[in-house]
């Protein structure tokens, strides 16, 4: 668990639905928390939430983030509720604003409504994913309240060095999306090689280093075996070695999603 810095706390390990039909989200979810999986993550723009609040209904230990999508930033509170609904809870875990858009400072009119959720006891916790360092300290100048997370893409080909020191700073988690990357990464030597010294999977390996870095991550599995192997990078323990050979994979044009500072939605 990792604490967050208005007091609550979250899982470091848990489960992406993103590409998850809503038809089978249900099913893959409940699998997920049968595995041990205490934290999905989930968002409006994915059309599963109904999926997934149907595979929660009867699960009570978990920690549950939606996302707000980027149409909606001027009517927030109403986006909510439409997640609440669809989910079948009154309230969810952690509310993140998804994208900041570029171009666009609505989400400081986003971030006011997300406040105003928190203290109506909608989300727990509030935050944001894909968010730059100078996007924040905008929030933080505006509200004096600052995001518990920000989710971000971050893999041993793109480490977001800079960004996770400025989260460090200001006591944001620092959450990783696509966090096994692509392109190849669990087939490149460096991996394959820890891997096989410490008998685990190439994507077990993978997750350990974010873990061992102090990072929440997120990687989705379409099916029992891919979030089982997923699950086991609890049990891999990395040496400085192992960390050191990782980091030297770090590309700064190792980005394979979008990018911020041009994404609009």
């Amino acid at each position: 668990m990792l604490d967050l810095n208005d007091g609550n706390r979250i899982p470091a390990l848990g489960f992406g639905t993103w590409q998850i039909p809503d038809a089978h989200a249900g099913l893959i979810v409940r699998k997920a928390t049968d595995i041990g999986y205490k934290l999905i993550d989930t968002a409006a723009i994915y059309q599963n939430e109904r999926g997934v609040g149907e595979g929660l209904a009867s699960v009570e230990d978990v920690f549950l983030t939606t996302k707000l999508w980027n149409d909606r930033h001027e009517d927030a509170e109403a986006a909510l509720d439409e997640s609440l609904a669809l989910l079948g809870r009154g309230h969810v875990d952690l509310y993140l604003i998804h994208w900041p858009v570029a171009g666009s400072e609505a989400y400081l009119t986003a971030w006011e409504a997300m406040i105003r959720l928190r203290e109506a006891g909608k989300t727990r916790s509030i935050g944001v994913s894909n968010f730059l360092p100078e996007q924040i300290d905008r929030l933080i100048e505006a509200t004096g309240v600052t995001p518990v997370l920000n989710q971000i893409e971050l893999h041993p080909r793109f480490q977001q060095t800079e960004a996770r020191a400025f989260h460090s700073d200001k006591g944001i988690v620092t959450q990783s999306w696509s966090p096994l990357g692509r392109g190849g990464l669990l087939s490149d030597p460096v991996i394959t090689g820890i891997a096989d010294k410490r008998g685990a999977t190439a994507a077990q390996v993978v997750l350990a280093w974010h873990l061992a870095l102090g990072l929440s991550v997120i990687p989705k599995a379409s099916d029992e075996a891919h979030a089982r192997d997923n699950f086991g990078a609890t049990g891999v323990t990395l040496d400085e070695e192992d960390m050191a050979a990782i980091a030297r994979l770090d590309d700064a044009d190792g980005r394979t999603g979008p990018d911020p500072r041009s994404f609009g939605g």
